[in-house]
């Protein structure tokens, strides 16, 4: 199993950044890896925000990413819409999870809220649970939640062992630049407990500008790798 912080790269020999590709199934994993992504982040249906890729396609991007030296943190999403789910779509994710680690996934991209966009503890401690031994990613469900809720969050996340928290850092559909404020104070509230990964709107055009003004040393994005 390889480590997710493994492959970076220099940044004008000033930091090191990585590049997290978002891949919607293995269609583009290959290119992408060719053209400098150094972790891989396994979906499906991008169009609603990523669910959980199939079996076949988890066996395959893992092998073939594998090959080349690049970990994989596969997203375990039911599907699309709110991030509040029921007791039986948190079976599905339990198992697909499960499935997920035996087919070597290098870590799992999780998140649930309540009705209130509080963390769903509860759910969260099941899937940590299940995880142990793999890294965790909390996924964009972050940004749903209330702002004044958010660094609670981090304290609870950070307590539980997630490693980081994928965040735009504010409503999809508005430049990243434009969050640049909120995201600096959740770095600076996590003060190295658990990485804030910057996403949404970031491209290989402005992953290096996003990345020196934040001062993060990973990055996250569908067009964060030209292809």
């Amino acid at each position: 199993m390889l480590k997710c912080e493994d492959n970076v790269e220099n940044i004008e020999g000033v930091m090191k950044m990585l590049k997290e590709f978002c891949a919607e199934n293995f269609t583009d994993v290959p290119q992408a890896i060719a053209n400098g992504a150094k972790r891989i982040e396994l979906c499906d249906n991008l169009t609603v925000g990523g669910t959980t890729p199939s079996a076949g396609v988890i066996e395959s991007t893992v092998a073939y990413a594998h090959d080349h030296g690049v970990p994989v943190m596969t997203i375990i999403r039911p599907r699309g819409g709110d991030f509040v789910y029921n007791d039986y779509e948190l079976k599905i994710m339990e198992t697909d999870l499960i499935e997920a680690k035996k087919l070597g996934t290098d870590g799992v991209v999780i998140g649930c809220l309540t009705a209130d966009g509080d963390l769903d503890e509860e759910a969260l401690d099941v899937l940590i649970d299940r995880a142990i031994g793999l890294p965790i990613t909390f996924h964009m469900a972050f940004d749903a939640m209330p702002v004044e809720k958010q660094f609670t969050a981090i304290d609870w996340l950070a307590e539980h062992g997630v490693d980081r928290i994928l965040t735009h850092g504010g409503p999809a559909g508005v430049p990243i630049s434009e969050h640049y404020e909120h995201l600096k104070a959740l770095i600076a509230y996590a003060n190295g407990r658990i990485l804030i990964l910057p996403g949404g709107g970031i491209t290989h055009e402005n992953a290096a500008e996003v990345a020196q003004t934040l001062g993060v040393p990973e990055v996250h994005g569908t067009k964060i790798i030209a292809l």
